[in-house]
C-alpha cells in the first residue's frame, strides 16, 4: 500500500476583555510542542485564561479544517464506494461546523489564525488529488484514520486541562467531530492498523516549518469553509 511518499505525505502521528491585543501563534505549531512551558498563561479574559497550549489548539483545528475540508470533497467527487463518499460528507459537514466555532472562539479570544493549512497537510491534499480509483480510496481512509488517531489525545488533553470555557466548548465539539471521523473511516474497511498505529506511535521528526501554518497576512480576510448548496450541515456548538 502506498501512503508516503514525500517529504510533505509522511504522516505525524491536525468580544472579551483581554490583556493582549492578539494571541499571535508562534513560528513552532503543527503538531509538535510549541513552547517550554504549554501551560504558561498568555492572556486572562472572562472565559478563563488562555495558554500556549490553548491558544495552539485553537490554530490546529483551524489548520485541519482548511485541509480536510477539500480533503472531504474530493472524496465525495472521487471516492469510488458508498462508505468513502460517506466519509467525505462527514468530512466536509463536520469541518464546516467546527471551523464556525473555531472562528468565533478566535475572535473572542483575540488569537489569529491561518487561512491556508501547512506545508505537510498541503502535502495531504496534493497526494489525494493526484491518486485515482482504488488508491484513492486506500490513500484518504489510511492518512485521514492517522491524522485523526493523532489528534484525538491532543483534543482530551486539553479538554482536561483548559481553564478556559470557550477552549473547553471547542475542546467538546472537536472530540465529537474527531471521533466520527475516526470511525468513518474505518467503517471504509480500507484502514491498515497496524501501519495507522505505528505512525501514529512514531512520528516522524519533521522540520518546524513543515508542520506550522502560515500567518494571515495583514488584512486578508478569513477563509470560510461552506457546504455546498443543499447539503445539511452538522450542528454547530454553541459559543459564549
Amino acid at each position: 500500500m502506498r501512503i508516503a511518499r514525500t517529504a510533505g505525505t509522511v504522516f505525524v502521528a491536525g468580544a472579551l476583555v483581554m490583556t493582549l491585543a492578539a494571541l499571535v501563534y508562534p513560528s513552532m505549531l503543527g503538531l509538535q510542542t510549541t513552547a517550554a512551558d504549554q501551560s504558561r498563561v498568555i492572556a486572562n479574559t472572562s472565559t478563563g485564561p488562555v495558554t500556549e497550549a490553548d491558544r495552539d489548539f485553537v490554530v490546529k483545528v483551524r489548520a485541519a479544517g482548511l485541509w480536510e475540508y477539500p480533503v472531504g470533497m474530493l472524496g465525495l467527487q472521487k471516492g469510488t464506494t458508498p462508505a468513502v463518499r460517506t466519509a467525505g460528507d462527514h468530512l466536509v459537514k463536520g469541518h464546516a461546523a467546527l471551523d464556525e466555532t473555531d472562528r468565533k472562539v478566535a475572535a473572542a479570544l483575540g488569537i489569529t489564525i491561518p487561512n491556508k493549512p501547512s506545508p505537510q497537510q498541503q502535502g495531504f491534499v496534493s497526494t489525494l488529488s493526484g491518486d485515482t480509483g482504488k488508491q484513492f480510496d486506500v490513500d484518504f481512509a489510511n492518512i485521514l484514520r492517522v491524522t485523526h488517531g493523532s489528534i484525538f489525545n491532543t483534543v482530551a488533553k486539553i479538554r482536561s486541562t483548559t481553564k478556559n470555557s470557550l477552549v473547553r466548548q471547542l475542546a467538546d465539539q472537536a472530540n465529537t467531530t474527531v471521533l466520527d471521523h475516526i470511525t468513518v473511516m474505518e467503517k471504509t474497511g480500507l484502514v491498515n492498523f497496524d501501519q495507522a498505529l505505528f505512525q501514529q506511535t512514531t512520528p516522524p521528526k519533521l522540520p518546524a516549518s513543515d508542520l506550522t501554518p502560515p500567518a494571515p497576512a495583514p488584512g486578508e480576510p478569513t477563509v470560510v469553509l461552506t457546504p455546498p448548496a443543499g447539503a445539511s450541515p452538522s450542528p454547530t456548538g454553541t459559543v459564549g
